[in-house]
């Protein structure tokens, strides 16, 4: 569980934000934009802030699809993701659902001495590191041999998937005994340091707790800071350079954060990154409609309240002398919650289309640009997203994969971003949605636009990722934009041109799923149709083209909503 539960009551917007963003249909299409990238000027380092997933169901992690998939975003980034999962701590069988999972790692003899088990952990640990990626260990949650006396009390209807208290919420109490705690904690560094070396884990952020400003944690903010003091220093008793963080509250903990700030300060506690979530939407979860049905309002996700969040919670971060630290953003996602989909509420399809790809583009661009402008710096954007066992094609989760191991669109985001080389380059569109537009902010989600990202490599090519993109998912325009992309100072040559593409009909799964009738069980030919068309499509051939002058001028039209990716590599 996380920001992604219905019955989460800590939930709201910083700013003039509703729940999700309505309808826009009187917003102006972009009718022609000019997109200008000077090759010869580096705007800094291009931080990767999109490379980090998480997801709820810790026993997934070494499933077959979930190592698949791990391994996929190994084979394209080229690099280690952060792989933050939910649950490591709590007791249960190991076997995953939707919104619950358990590494059943700590147990209590007769006489009340702890012994660990880390089968689960192990395999959910070799998965991730197997693949070059790194863990953002979510400290997180109670076992159930250390829940307090008062967690009796929490009383609850008895279920099929609540079969105690426990797993209804009990272990959100805080740990009956700090020391033995504080004993889980050391074992497992120490177990990961024998297994995995100590530089490898001395890469890892170990997190304190998830959401503790709403229902995962039923202590008080007291009982949480101290907890911290006893957690941060368990665990540099055993690995004195381990990155150490927390509160990872939710876009409506703004008080928490501030109590727990004002602690570490005061106290000069030791932390290296502080952590908090923000989503762009939410909306009645199930509306037990038929499943054909429109919704009964037509929302979006809303990237502006995102932006919002992040630029707000980065300032009480200064605020507080923690300026030079890290901002981990470790559930940063449109909507909520990850497990439900178009079947519970049509207002999820957008996670089954290209909406999605392109908005994860654009935000993440925004998250740069603020980034350029704020004194904290967000070093993760975490997509809380991983896939579902169990659902139907195409069930509209959040999530990276559906039903047969097929990648849906929103994986394609992430190849594309995966393109960019190190460098950022000076970048400008006469029709991108600017930063200060948060200065004055009515709380509406953000209009159309045409805006790019664009970088350079070592061996000199020069990457453009440009996009159209509005907010409002309802909004269509049988209308492409003419778009111009100018790169300057180039260096005089040959170069070619390759144009991958995102839109309706390219680097789509689901649009191919859709013309073969949907099928929930598709023959082994339509299978191969569809995952044939599931990675990145080029949407023209690659080229020549010649920089003569230093200048070159490509001409592109883009759909709404679409993302085009221009790669420039010198011809050898």
């Amino acid at each position: 569980m996380t920001t992604d539960t219905a019955v989460h009551t800590g939930r709201h917007s910083l700013g003039p934000f509703p729940g999700a963003a309505p309808r826009n249909p009187d917003a102006p299409h972009v009718t022609h934009a000019t997109i200008e990238v000077d090759a010869a000027a580096s705007a800094g380092r291009l931080a990767r802030v999109w490379e980090s997933i998480g997801y709820d169901e810790f026993n997934w992690t070494y499933r077959p699809t979930g190592k698949r998939l791990l391994q996929t975003f190994a084979d394209f980034s080229g690099g280690g993701y952060y792989v933050r999962p939910h649950y490591m701590y709590c007791s249960g069988s190991g076997f995953g659902i939707p919104h619950w999972s358990s590494g059943n790692v700590y147990h209590e003899d007769a006489d009340g001495n702890p012994h660990y088990d880390f089968s689960l952990i192990d395999q959910a640990y070799d998965a991730i590191v197997g693949a070059g990626h790194h863990v953002l260990v979510e400290l997180g949650f109670t076992p159930r041999d250390l829940l307090p006396p008062e967690a009796a009390e929490l009383t609850v209807v008895p279920s099929p998937t609540a079969y105690t208290n426990y797993e209804a919420g009990a272990w959100g109490y805080p740990p009956k005994d700090y020391d033995k705690w504080a004993g889980l904690l050391a074992a497992t560094v120490r177990h990961s340091i024998e297994r995995y070396g100590e530089a490898e884990v001395s890469s890892w952020l170990w997190e304190l707790w998830n959401e503790p400003d709403g229902s995962y944690w039923r202590g008080t903010l007291d009982q949480f800071n101290e907890l911290y003091t006893v957690t941060a220093r368990a665990i540099r008793e055993v690995l004195p350079n381990a990155k150490v963080g927390g509160p990872t509250v939710t876009s409506g903990g703004l008080d928490f954060l501030k109590g727990f700030l004002e602690y570490t300060s005061s106290r000069n506690e030791p932390i290296d990154f502080i952590s908090y979530h923000t989503k762009g939407s939410r909306w009645e979860t199930r509306d037990y409609r038929p499943f054909a049905a429109d919704p009964e309002e037509q929302l979006s996700p809303s990237s502006t309240k995102m932006l919002y969040d992040l630029r707000e919670f980065n300032r009480v971060i200064d605020s507080y002398g923690y300026g030079q630290l890290p901002a981990i953003v470790d559930e940063c996602d449109a909507g909520v919650p990850a497990h439900f989909g178009v079947y519970d509420n049509r207002n999820y399809e957008f996670q089954n289309t290209e909406y999605y790809p392109v908005f994860q583009a654009k935000l993440m661009k925004k998250i740069l640009d603020l980034n350029a402008t704020e004194t904290v710096q967000v070093e993760q954007a975490t997509s809380w997203s991983f896939y579902f066992e169990g659902e139907r094609y195409f069930e509209g989760t959040r999530s990276f994969v559906t039903a047969g191991g097929v990648e849906k669109p929103l994986l394609n985001a992430y190849r594309m971003l995966s393109l960019l080389g190190p460098d950022r380059l000076r970048t400008t569109s006469d029709a991108a949605w600017q930063l200060g537009e948060l200065d004055h902010t009515d709380g509406s989600a953000m209009g159309e636009e045409v805006d790019a990202l664009a970088s350079r490599s070592e061996d000199g090519t020069v990457a453009v990722l440009a996009w159209r993109h509005i907010d409002d998912q309802y909004q269509t325009d049988d209308a492409q934009t003419p778009v111009t992309v100018t790169v300057r100072n180039l260096p005089a040559g040959s170069y070619q041109l390759k144009h991958l593409r995102i839109d309706a009909d390219h680097s789509n799964s689901h649009t191919v799923w859709k013309s073969l009738g949907s099928p929930q069980d598709p023959t082994d030919e339509e299978l191969a149709t569809i995952t044939g068309r599931q990675g990145l499509e080029e949407l023209e051939p690659a080229r020549q083209v010649t920089a003569g002058d230093g200048t070159l001028s490509v001409e592109v039209t883009l759909p709404l909503p679409s993302a085009s990716l221009l790669i420039l590599e010198p011809a050898s």
